[in-house]
């Protein structure tokens, strides 16, 4: 082919097959141009999922709706999904969380009383739903087995305290009795004195006309002395008990104290006694019971009760939108376990941020969200609907526009 000019080559022959530089139909900068799109459209997506400053104002001048096409709002928390009707209602400005329902002060626990030690559970004498009173021993919720002991303490106690009074009465009795005897023993020894002091005079006079020898007036002077001394005896004995008043004698306030003492076990053994009886911390209904009869009390206590004439809502609300919420907002309850809405206002919002709790029981959808807790009180139609729903995991939305507690 060497012999051949370029006019005498086949037609089918390319220049490029002759090891002429093959053509790059593709080139770096067209990979940009690819790109652009992506990253608009992953820019568009960020920009209506966190809603900046300059977003949300365009879209309260302009009146529209972020998702407004879609069956979710945007910038929502990815483990809420609105009830259709909130959906259709929802507003950039609402917020929204989730929340359970609960009595006013939330649940109580009813637990065993403090000291009831390893007692079984004898008897429950309430039931879920019923009303009870605070505190009331004559009304007790439950029984338990060592009613029994405690019962024989307080006989016991009672017992002992009897024979402490009867001890304070005799007490008294010898008490009283022995100042009289000092009385009665004085008086004698003043009269014994008053004639040793007598006979010891005739006897001197008796003396000096040499009637009476040295001898008998020796006599009559120790009787006389004698006399003298058992006087001043009898003083002293009774001075003991006429300087204080009976009751005011040692004796006698050492038996006092022994009655205090018989008094004071008395009145434990009777609040021991009341550790037999299980009563309610609060007023209001009993929602749960979780122990039976012959069991120990359980360690979560032994049922649950709450105030359901108000009902309650705990919110939890994501810590970058809790500055838009105020005291006294309109607050909307989804509920589609009830088929229907529960209203409230906002009573108190939380001072402190936390983990997020109400969460998917998925170990895998656990978030760890910053949420900070606002509580909701139920107007009184709601409250009467929510009364059998404790713990109920409802969707708030709090409306923001509506203002602070006292304003239109």
């Amino acid at each position: 082919m060497s012999g051949l000019n370029k006019d005498q080559l086949p037609i089918d022959l390319n220049l490029s097959e002759l090891g002429s530089p093959p053509r790059r139909w593709f080139r770096k900068r067209y990979l940009l141009v690819l790109l652009i799109p992506v990253f608009m459209f992953s820019g568009g997506v960020l920009g209506m999922y966190f809603e900046p400053l300059g977003l949300q104002k365009f879209y309260a001048l302009t009146g529209l709706q972020p998702g407004g096409g879609s069956d979710a709002p945007i910038a929502l928390p990815p483990d809420i999904e609105l009830p259709p009707k909130m959906a259709e209602t929802m507003l950039p400005t609402d917020v929204v969380g989730l929340a359970r329902v609960m009595p006013r002060g939330d649940v109580a626990v009813v637990a065993a009383p403090y000291g009831a030690g390893d007692a079984r559970v004898a008897e429950i004498l309430v039931a879920e739903g019923d009303s009870v009173a605070k505190g009331t021993p004559l009304a007790p919720l439950a029984r338990l087995d060592n009613r029994t002991a405690l019962e024989g303490a307080v006989l016991m106690a009672e017992a002992n305290l009897a024979i402490r009074k009867a001890s304070l009465m005799q007490t008294r009795a010898a008490v009283a009795a022995s100042r009289d005897e000092a009385q009665a023993a004085l008086d004698q020894a003043i009269a014994t004195a008053a004639e040793a002091t007598t006979n010891l005079a005739r006897t001197e006079e008796l003396f000096q006309r040499a009637v009476a020898t040295q001898a008998t007036l020796d006599s009559a002077r120790t009787a006389a002395a004698s006399a003298g001394l058992a006087v001043s005896r009898a003083e002293v004995t009774l001075t003991r008990f006429a300087s204080l008043a009976l009751d005011d004698q040692p004796d006698v306030v050492v038996a006092t104290r022994n009655v205090e003492a018989a008094e004071a076990d008395l009145a434990r053994a009777k609040l021991d006694l009341d550790r037999a009886l299980v009563v309610a911390p609060i007023a209001g209904t009993i929602l749960d019971i979780r122990a039976t009869p012959g069991q120990r009390p359980p360690a979560d206590g032994i049922m649950d009760m709450g105030d359901t004439g108000t009902m309650m809502a705990e919110v939890e609300v994501w810590q970058d939108r809790i500055a838009a919420v105020q005291l006294g907002q309109p607050v909307e309850l989804a509920a589609p376990a009830l088929g229907q809405s529960l209203l409230g206002t906002v009573e108190s919002i939380g001072l402190t941020v936390g983990r997020q709790g109400l969460i998917s029981d998925d170990a895998a959808e656990n978030k760890d969200a910053r949420v900070i807790r606002v509580l909701v009180v139920l107007d009184d139609a709601s409250s009467l609907v929510a009364a059998r729903f404790t713990n109920l995991e409802v969707i708030a939305r709090i409306d923001t526009t509506a203002g602070a507690r006292g304003t239109p």
